[in-house]
């Protein structure tokens, strides 16, 4: 049986930032889980630099397994879509809670920085995602849930203007995903500068 995509509500618990979660779930097995993640990484390189219509042969190569594993895994290329959409989602939540205990600016700014990642795949395969779906919007509710309290937190410290609220931010980071940089440093840079505009004058 090939892994089934799901989306879960956790339960609420004292290291959990949010109550809404997502996952991908992984095949049990140690070595197929090790190739589903290896697929997904893959995946996610590969749509960010070819588009949504990369081979599927090159994803499998680059993953070290052959192509029938990736079929058995993802049975369609929208299996793919969905899950490396997911992973993005769930890797930035787990990124919230790895960053909690920082100092508040720091939290935030650790955790935008990783968003910029979500944000660039995303836009590689957002149109085809289902935008509709219960699973895109159930998705985007907790890349939310995990995110706010950081804002939250950082603003309440003083550490963020007030005249600024989470959805500006993250339109605004996700529109330098869309920018075109000479290198990785400069996006880096480019990045610190914008987010140096959050801080209070």
């Amino acid at each position: 049986m090939p892994p089934v995509l799901v989306v879960r509500v956790d339960e609420v618990t004292e290291n959990t930032r949010s109550g809404l979660g997502v996952a991908v779930k992984r095949p049990h097995r140690a070595d197929a889980r090790r190739n589903f993640d290896a697929l997904l990484a893959a995946a996610r390189d590969a749509f960010a630099e070819h588009g949504t219509g990369a081979s599927l042969e090159d994803i499998a190569r680059n993953a070290g397994v052959g192509i029938g594993t990736l079929y058995r895994n993802f049975p369609t290329r929208q299996d793919l879509f969905d899950s490396v959409y997911l992973g993005e989602v769930e890797e930035l939540c787990q990124a919230a809670e790895q960053v909690a205990d920082l100092p508040p600016w720091e939290a935030l700014e650790t955790w935008l920085n990783r968003f910029v990642g979500y944000a660039a795949t995303k836009r590689a395969i957002y149109e085809s995602l289902n935008r509709e779906s219960e699973m895109f919007r159930t998705a985007r509710e907790a890349m939310y849930g995990a995110g706010q309290p950081l804002f939250d937190r950082a603003q309440a410290a003083g550490e963020v203007r007030s005249d600024t609220n989470f959805d500006d931010v993250l339109r605004m980071v996700s529109g330098l995903t869309g920018a075109g940089f000479v290198d990785e440093d400069q996006r880096t840079r480019v990045l610190h500068l914008a987010l140096d505009g959050l801080r209070p004058r």
